[in-house]
């Protein structure tokens, strides 16, 4: 087991640890979403983590309602190429891969992940039983695309940015970049030769989340990190603005 993961295994005794995590962008048939949600959550969540994966959190898109999103999480390289094997060979997906991909125009947008530092691991948290809240918040993914010679972007994210963004009312979930690793399922595509640094957030309600952006551009020392931060950064910032379906986890 390597150093990481045993940081990591000591921070989240209580769920497998996610020390690779896989982001998964889903664009679907138009009005297929509810459809692919009411499948994946009642036959997807508990046979994948019965073969060694974690359903992280699965998410209806606000802003893409044809977009579904969700995060899968694996102890490592080796464990992840064996428990992708026994689902995708196994029976519950045999007897549902057909429905599932009727939904689906494409299942490739995929980042392919590892945590920034052991600290900054995700804690899966509960998963609903019964009846589901209505209150699940907000889950706001933030995709960067460092340039290729900006050194060591997630010092400067965890030194500069997060602090001011935590004072803002972001709750900060997790930050991850793209592992260097070879897809070692090539059965499922992943976004292979990105350099992307991406942060996970909650908050309470969308309301909330917009208070918190008001709150950064009123604040001086953001307005000037922003311009600090698109200098070292390649292609326009991605952000996902996410509502977990009923059966997700909640991150915390």
């Amino acid at each position: 087991m390597s150093a990481v993961l045993r940081a990591i295994d000591s921070l989240h005794p209580s769920v497998p640890s996610a020390a690779i995590v896989e982001l998964r962008q889903y664009s679907l048939r138009p009005g297929q979403r509810e459809a692919l949600i009411d499948l994946f959550d009642r036959e997807f969540v508990e046979t994948q983590e019965a073969v060694g994966m974690t359903v992280i959190g699965q998410f209806r898109d606000l802003d893409r309602p044809d977009t579904f999103v969700w995060l899968r999480g694996f102890p490592e390289m080796p464990a992840r190429a064996a428990s992708l094997a026994a689902f995708y060979d196994g029976a519950i997906w045999r007897a549902h891969a057909a429905e599932a991909n009727r939904t689906m125009i494409d299942s490739d947008n995929v980042l392919l992940l590892e945590p920034a530092s052991p600290e900054t691991v995700f804690s899966p948290g509960p998963r609903p039983i019964g009846a589901a809240s209505s209150d699940t918040g907000l889950f706001v993914t933030t995709i960067y695309y460092p340039r290729p010679e900006t050194k060591d972007f997630p010092a400067f994210f965890a030194q500069s940015v997060r602090p001011v963004l935590a004072a803002s009312g972001a709750v900060i979930l997790g930050e991850y970049t793209t592992s260097t690793r070879p897809n070692n399922f090539r059965r499922l595509p992943v976004r292979e030769g990105e350099n992307a640094f991406v942060w996970f957030a909650r908050f309470k309600s969308a309301g909330d989340y917009e208070q918190h952006r008001t709150v950064l551009g009123n604040t001086s020392s953001w307005r000037r990190l922003a311009l600090q931060l698109d200098a070292q950064l390649a292609r326009p910032t991605e952000t996902l603005r996410l509502a977990p379906t009923s059966r997700s986890r909640q991150p915390g």
